[in-house]
């Protein structure tokens, strides 16, 4: 119906006798706006025509339609949050295969690592940086990807960065130089994780509100299931196949997995089609620049046990090369109870800040008493702690970040910058880790002791914002 219609339809019957001077009076604005409208639907019609014979011509402008059309959500406000149901828990667990496929193989590069060392003879500080490399694009790269989502184009980046994510582990398999290595496992691989992290991230959110902690924690786990997958693939097929064809092996997951989300993902939220790509205001906001800071000195110290773990019990312990996989997949492993527990209760009782606060102490001194290790025992103990300390910190801090925005529009710029800054701890903690370890003879003291320092200062640092939220009120959720 067209609005003259409507306007004519609301107008009310005159009745006998009663007086028409209005009605009579509106007559030639309802017609002059019957004009203006039949004037807008030639042009539009003509424009439409005109659009569809251009686009019949040019099938490359038909895909581009096709695909953003279905990267926006319908451009009708949907209400809030469903928070549960069968549509949003397939979100989180379709996110649990994105980071399956993306954290869960950098989370593998323990193996990488000691093949690298061991085999190939590569210097380990060296090393660390084709694995920094991964985390750098897969955090860094949402300060792009963040806002690509906030537009309307998910699939945009999803889709290719899932290609780019398989195509760096298949060109990995026929690498035979350092540098080779760097750019397919380090660059393609990581351009290819963070294509696709922020965005997922970004969309899990949206689909939660009251249990955000816990799904993101779902998703979250998919670095524990990714960690304990590709590293059993390691080690039952290395000394079988070898590592060319191990490693596509890990390829031909990634493609499964990445076909099973790629079509199951679904934004949920409008477009906001402007807006800058990055809201430097956010930083102007204590709680989010503080949560940012601690985030970063925590990532700058914990995350070189993932690489050295298993150098660790070669080199120092005299393990067995099995059994050193076997410790990497514990601390893996139990990162599905880490990242599932906590987010239980800090969504039921505490509020996912007040929960993540103690962790991060504890995990920092988890860290400073990796050096009373002293055989596998100890080893395999000191790993379970760690990992479940840890995994609490990398299940709950996702959604910290997405509670510092408050207007869920601009969720993914805002978690892509966030992500950005801890990216680069993740880059430079690894390798600084390493030359400690190098520079030492290979005593791994000062850089266990530069882990526990940063990470402890980190946790410090989000007191500090925590405070800035609600003040020392400690009982009140956050």
């Amino acid at each position: 119906m067209s609005p003259t219609r409507d306007i004519e339809k609301a107008l009310p019957a005159p009745t006998q006798g009663q007086d028409l001077t209005f009605s009579n009076n509106l007559s030639p604005t309802i017609s002059r706006f019957k004009h203006k409208e039949e004037e807008i639907e030639r042009v539009e019609t003509q424009t439409h025509h005109t659009s569809q014979a251009h686009d019949s011509k040019n099938p490359v402008l038909n895909l581009a339609k096709t695909i953003t059309a279905r990267s926006n959500a319908s451009v009708i406000d949907p209400g809030p949050p469903p928070d549960g149901g069968t549509k949003a828990w397939t979100q989180a667990l379709m996110g649990h295969l994105v980071v399956f496929n993306t954290w869960g193989m950098i989370s593998t590069f323990g193996v990488f690592q000691q093949h690298y060392t061991t085999d190939l003879h590569l210097e380990p500080s060296a090393v660390s940086w084709i694995g920094s490399m991964q985390m750098l694009g897969h955090f860094s790269l949402g300060m792009i990807t963040g806002r690509m989502f906030d537009a309307g184009y998910f699939y945009w980046s999803v889709i290719p960065g899932m290609l780019l994510s398989a195509l760096g582990i298949f060109t990995t398999s026929l690498c035979s130089r350092y540098w080779h290595f760097f750019i397919a496992q380090g660059l393609v691989n990581g351009v290819g994780n963070g294509l696709q992290f922020a965005p997922s991230l970004a969309l899990v959110s949206t689909y939660f509100a009251c249990n955000r902690g816990v799904a993101l924690a779902v998703m979250a786990t998919g670095s524990a299931t990714g960690g304990l997958v590709y590293p059993t693939v390691a080690r039952q097929l290395l000394p079988r196949i070898g590592f060319a064809w191990t490693v596509r092996v890990m390829g031909l997951v990634m493609l499964a997995m990445g076909s099973l989300y790629c079509s199951l993902l679904k934004p949920r939220l409008p477009p906001r089609r402007f807006g800058p790509l990055l809201e430097l205001s956010a930083f102007r906001e204590a709680p989010y620049s503080l949560f940012l800071i601690g985030v970063f000195l925590i990532c700058l110290g914990q995350y070189f046990v993932f690489y050295y773990i298993s150098s660790f019990a070669t080199n120092i312990l005299d393990l067995s090369y099995g059994t050193a996989i076997n410790v990497l997949l514990v601390l893996n492993g139990i990162g599905v109870l880490g990242r599932l527990v906590p987010s239980y209760f800090a969504d039921k009782y505490f509020g996912c800040y007040n929960m993540l606060i103690p962790f991060c102490f504890i995990s920092a001194i988890v860290l400073f008493f990796w050096r009373l290790v002293e055989d596998s025992g100890g080893l395999y103990c000191w790993a379970i702690g760690y990992g479940f300390f840890v995994s609490g910190f990398q299940g709950m801090f996702p959604a910290v970040l997405t509670s510092l925005t408050k207007d869920m529009s601009r969720v993914g710029t805002r978690n892509g910058m966030g992500l950005a800054i801890i990216g680069l701890g993740t880059l430079v903690g690894p390798p600084i880790a390493g030359a400690l370890i190098q520079s030492n003879g290979g005593d791994y003291l000062i850089a266990q002791m530069f882990g526990g320092i940063t990470v402890l200062l980190g946790s410090i640092v989000l007191v500090i914002g925590r405070i800035s939220i609600t003040g020392v009120k400690w009982k009140m959720r956050a």
